[in-house]
C-alpha cells in the first residue's frame, strides 16, 4: 500500500480516505468540472470502490488535496513501465492528473499541489519521467501543466472524443527527471527577487 503525505506552505497531501469521498463527489459530478473529464459522471458505489483499490496499490500514490480541514482536490501519480525492449527497468514512470473543486480555482492551489506531487516523484521515488494528458481545449489544464514545466509531446489532431464537441484535439505532456533536477540546480542558483504572484491554477 502507497501512502504518500506531504505539505506544502497552504495544502496537505495525504492518501484518500473512505470519509473524503462523500466530499470529492460534491465537486466530482459538477457540469463544469467533468466537462474536460473522460469519465463524465460516476456512480458513487464504484467511486468509493476505486478509491480503495488505488490506496491498496502499492504502485498508486494518489492524494487528496486539503486546505485546513477541507478536502479541494485530487491529484493521481500512478507509477507505470515505459515502452521498450526486454531488460527494460520495471515502474519507472508515472502517470499525473488531478481534479479540483471549482469554488478553489484562482487561487494557485492545483499548481501547487501539482508541483508537491511532481518533486515526489522525482526526489523521493526516484522516478524517471512523468506523463499528463488532456483536451486540446481544457486551456486551464494546458496553462497547469505548462506553468509545471511539462513539454508538449504530442498534439493528437481530432484524436479524442468530446460529448458536446464530438473529435477534439488532445495534448500528451511529459517531464524527465533530467530535466527537473536541471531547473531545480539552476532556480537555487538565482536570487530571489520577492513572492510569487497568484496564479490560475
Amino acid at each position: 500500500m502507497a501512502s504518500t503525505n506531504l505539505r506544502t506552505d497552504r495544502l496537505e497531501l495525504r492518501t484518500v480516505r473512505d470519509e473524503d469521498i462523500d466530499r470529492i463527489l460534491e465537486y466530482r459530478n459538477l457540469p463544469e468540472v467533468t466537462r474536460w473529464l473522460l469519465r463524465t459522471e460516476v456512480d458513487p458505489t464504484s467511486f468509493r470502490a476505486a478509491w480503495r483499490r488505488a490506496a491498496a496499490d502499492p504502485h498508486d500514490h494518489s492524494v487528496a488535496v486539503l486546505l485546513g480541514n477541507v478536502v479541494i482536490g485530487t491529484v493521481s501519480l500512478t507509477v507505470t513501465d515505459g515502452m521498450g525492449q526486454p531488460g527494460m527497468p520495471l515502474r519507472t514512470e508515472a502517470e499525473l492528473g488531478y481534479i479540483f473543486d471549482p469554488s478553489h480555482t484562482g487561487h494557485g492551489y492545483a499548481t501547487e499541489a501539482t508541483t508537491a506531487m511532481i518533486t515526489h516523484a522525482f526526489a523521493d521515488l526516484n522516478l524517471r519521467r512523468l506523463t499528463a494528458g488532456c483536451y486540446a481545449d481544457n486551456l486551464p489544464s494546458v496553462r497547469i501543466l505548462e506553468k509545471l514545466g511539462m513539454h508538449r509531446e504530442q498534439h493528437g489532431v481530432r484524436d479524442s472524443w468530446h460529448t458536446e464537441l464530438g473529435w477534439v484535439d488532445g495534448y500528451t505532456y511529459a517531464l524527465l527527471a533530467e530535466t527537473w533536477h536541471r531547473r531545480r540546480t539552476l532556480e537555487g542558483s538565482l536570487p530571489r527577487s520577492g513572492a510569487d504572484g497568484p496564479d490560475a491554477g
